[in-house]
């Protein structure tokens, strides 16, 4: 019988069911997740503590939170160094590489020796426990880090005040000489604690081991136990004594300081502590080291020269880089000239042996090389031994105003002249205002003057009219390979550069508007004998960046700093001189580059920890030791002229001199403008300001035939920016 209450259709879904529907589950779910979380609250109960067990389970959450974040951020801040194990790491020290002067002379080797390669077996083990004793003597217990032989050494350290002993595991050392560099800095530190975890994941301990005493530097232009042994010994390492070989354990701590051809008390002196290591670690008796402790070694007779070590270091890299072949047994014909070498070494020493506690200053560097961009002469630092750091390749500082002739090239591209003029005046961008060095102003000067002055303001109006982005091209076609940022800051020369990136660039306006690349090697000849590279025959043809017309007139105002600019120090007599100094905020780097129609150099000065010096300014040291330098690579030689330069002006009889950073008094005006004077300018600049902009190189009679006068319009804010002298 058929159902009186239900019809023969199918029934609607209605909204109210929906709704009811809905309404239910969402009951149920929440009624289950009550439960469930109220069971789950019931079993951590369990657990509970109170008193002091609760606070220190509070400590070690709150430890391992931050425990946790910081290693995240740590690995952050290392992942960069990780790019360099993409690369074949294992065989990049495979090379063996004998460099030759340009003369055809030996200087030195890089990489592995071939022929005379020993295994870790075939070192003798009384080498591998006095290297173990004083380096590392958990090295077959730790994951990397002797985390409490840093312990150690931090506590030493802190007792002493002063760094007494290091704390870095062996691994940690061969980190850093194959990936890192020997800049002293916390994110260095920070990449190698990672590098040297990774290493123990890839290698085993007597590859680690191996690796190590191959590739660490045992002073005399040597690295690797092998190639030292041969160098203070002449004999192989698995011929080495007790003695001989605590003396080559000893080196690698500071390989200069007691390289036993240079010191041969303080070499025999430290062999002595290693045998003290040894005999501490209890892998030797005293019976066993008292033979040699009574008979230390000797060492062969050395040449007096020197190996341009700094040099060698960047030829090889540049090497590896542009050379790939199969064969890496190689001899390579330098640029390098060892006569400008050591007069350039003898520069920067001397310089910083007669000044630099009068100017609180320890680190110099310099690089000189031909107009085209072979490298005469590198110095990346005052001591290899202590750090092989190369300060002329790697660090990078603040160029201060030595980088104003780039933002100058940029004006004279976009309409500008030597003789156009621009306002010295009080200039706001933002909530900055930058400075002259004296705080004074001149009002309208020529383009000649401001540069030849080291004029702030101009720099910054020039950059405000052209554009920054205009500057950072210019920058990098003529040759920095830097990053350039786009600040404020950037015409005061805030962007950090290289040395070897200044000079560069300086060595376009030497040869009449030519890139110049640097360079360090003219030929590679192959083990057989071949030349597998020849730079007349391989190297591309030098390519145009800059019109002749802009270099006439850089050119034009550049000679004229050396001869009554802030540069007079560096003049050179009856030689035409051209350059520009560089001073950077709170005195911490000062610069000197500048050029000749035979040479190009650029020399730096400051600290490691950029610590600032005692007023040094570019016109003082980095000038004077560039003079220096200068004077004796024109000694005996064709002087060249500079491009473009017919004749160089002299600076007028009785002229007042400039010092680096101030400006010079000008003939026809006063040194510097009253307040009241400053004031009606900043007025009559906001004035201009409203008013249409006048186009570069148009004439105005109030300001001469020759002359124009620019009218910067409205500056647009950006971020803030640390201005530079």
């Amino acid at each position: 019988m058929r159902d009186p209450f239900r019809s023969g259709k199918p029934r609607k879904i209605r909204a109210i069911d929906i709704d009811a529907w809905l309404d239910s589950s969402l009951y149920k779910a929440r009624a289950n997740l009550a439960q469930g979380l109220q069971g789950f609250a019931t079993f951590l109960r369990r657990f509970r503590v109170t008193g002091v067990r609760r606070a220190l389970a509070e400590i070690a959450g709150d430890v391992t939170n931050l425990s946790l974040g910081a290693s995240v951020l740590l690995l952050a801040l290392a992942l960069p160094a990780f790019e360099a194990t993409r690369d074949d790491w294992r065989t990049q020290g495979d090379y063996s590489i004998t460099f030759l002067d340009r003369y055809g002379n030996e200087i030195g080797m890089r990489g592995t020796r071939h022929s005379n390669s020993v295994t870790l077996e075939e070192i003798p083990d009384h080498l591998t426990k006095a290297v173990l004793a004083t380096e590392d003597r958990r090295f077959y217990d730790h994951f990397g880090i002797d985390v409490i032989g840093t312990a150690r050494a931090l506590a030493l350290n802190l007792r002493a005040n002063a760094v007494v002993q290091g704390g870095s595991s062996i691994t940690q050392q061969l980190a850093k000489n194959l990936f890192l560099s020997n800049e002293r800095t916390l994110e260095r530190k920070i990449k190698e604690a990672y590098l040297a975890i990774w290493l123990e994941f890839q290698l085993s301990k007597s590859e680690i081991l191996k690796l190590y005493l191959d590739r660490a530097y045992l002073g005399g232009g040597t690295f690797g136990v092998e190639a030292a042994s041969e160098f203070y010994f002449g004999k192989s390492v698995k011929d080495v004594n007790l003695a001989e070989a605590a003396m080559l354990a000893g080196l690698f701590k500071a390989p200069t300081r007691y390289a036993p051809h240079l010191n041969l008390p303080a070499a025999r002196a430290r062999a002595n502590e290693v045998l003290s290591n040894m005999v501490q670690a209890n892998m030797m008796t005293e019976g066993q080291v008292v033979g040699a402790r009574r008979k230390p070694a000797d060492v062969i007779q050395q040449a007096t020269g020197t190996s341009p070590d700094y040099f060698l270091d960047w030829a090889y890299d540049q090497v590896k880089k542009q050379f790939r072949n199969s064969d890496r047994v190689l001899t390579v014909r330098t640029t390098i000239d060892m006569n400008l070498q050591k007069a350039a070494e003898d520069a920067i020493e001397a310089a910083l042996r007669e000044n630099g506690e009068r100017f609180r200053v320890s680190q110099g560097a310099l690089v000189a090389m031909d107009p085209d961009g072979a490298v005469r002469a590198m110095v990346g630092g005052r001591d290899y031994g202590e750090s092989q750091f190369n300060r002329a390749t790697d660090a990078l500082r603040q160029p201060g105003s030595s980088f104003k002739p780039i933002v100058y090239t940029a004006a004279l591209e976009n309409g500008f002249t030597p003789n156009s003029v621009v306002v010295d005046g009080p200039i706001t961008i933002g909530n900055w205002s930058p400075k002259n060095y004296g705080g004074s102003y001149s009002g309208p000067m020529t383009l000649t003057n401001a540069l030849v002055r080291s004029v702030n303001t101009v720099a910054v109006r020039l950059a405000q009219s052209v554009g920054r982005d205009k500057i950072v091209e210019v920058g990098h076609r003529l040759g920095i390979n830097s990053e350039l940022r786009i600040t404020r800051s950037l015409p005061l020369g805030s962007s950090e550069v290289t040395v070897l990136d200044m000079a560069s660039v300086y060595a376009v306006f030497a040869n009449g508007g030519y890139k110049a690349p640097p360079y360090a090697f003219t030929q590679i000849i192959s083990s057989n004998g071949d030349i597998v590279y020849d730079r007349r025959r391989d190297a591309p043809k030098p390519q145009r960046v800059l019109e002749e017309k802009i270099v006439a007139g850089m050119n034009s105002m550049l000679v004229q700093i050396p001869q009554r600019g802030t540069a007079t120090r560096a003049r050179l007599d009856g030689i035409p001189t051209a350059g520009k100094t560089g001073t950077t905020n709170a005195y911490r780097d000062a610069w000197f580059d500048g050029f000749t129609g035979n040479y190009v150099a650029s020399i730096w000065f400051g600290n490691d920890g950029y610590a600032p010096t005692r007023r040094m300014t570019g016109g003082t040291l980095p000038a004077m030791t560039w003079k220096r330098f200068m004077a004796y690579a024109h000694s005996g030689i064709e002087i060249k002229p500079i491009p473009y330069v017919d004749e160089v002006p002299s600076a007028p009889t009785g002229a007042p001199l400039v010092a680096e950073g101030s400006a010079a008094p000008p003939t026809d005006r006063p040194l510097s403008l009253s307040v009241r004077t400053s004031e009606q300018l900043a007025k009559l600049e906001k004035l201009l300001r409203s008013m249409p902009s006048v186009r570069p190189g148009v004439p105005t009679a109030n300001l001469g035939r020759n002359a124009s006068i620019v009218s910067i319009g409205a500056p647009a804010a950006e971020p803030d920016a640390v201005p530079e002298r």
